[in-house]
């Protein structure tokens, strides 16, 4: 027994006819909006910021509601990887970014390298950083505007 199926002209019509039509990014965004932020979001992710388990500090780090007091808090973080996920973050404000463009670990400048929202100052300032990678990532993102 064969598992292919032979729909009918009509069959294929109507599925045809039931097929969802395509929404672009903004259409589904506007069906679905987000929740607003709320002062009570606001409290959790404090509350969470100071969490024991560096898990939980990257997602408020990666956060876009994160207030600009937790990230520059959690770019302070003792963790690689939740100073990582501030540099990431295009919500981190410019001077969060100014300050992880020294951070020791390369990988977390390599983010700020790639962060779309990094000054211009920055980028110049990475491009001579003493890791190959971020200098690599400095190139790319710069090739990329041209």
């Amino acid at each position: 027994m064969s598992c292919i199926r032979f729909n009918t002209p009509a069959q294929r019509a109507q599925l045809r006819a039931l097929a969802p039509s395509m929404v672009t990014a903004e259409e589904a965004a506007a069906r679905h909006p987000a929740p607003p932020v709320t002062d009570s979001k606001i409290r959790r992710l404090r509350i969470l910021a100071g969490d024991a388990n560096a898990k939980i500090r990257e997602s408020v780090a990666s956060s876009y509601h994160t207030p600009v007091d937790l990230f520059e808090k959690l770019a302070r973080d003792s963790d690689e990887g939740v100073r990582a996920c501030v540099a990431r973050n295009n919500a981190a404000p410019c001077d969060v970014l100014r300050e992880l463009a020294h951070d020791p670990s390369a990988t977390v400048r390599g983010w700020v390298a790639v962060n779309f929202y990094v000054p211009a100052d920055v980028m110049s300032e990475l491009a001579s950083d003493p890791d190959a990678t971020v200098r690599g990532l400095v190139a790319w993102k710069t090739s990329l505007a041209v």
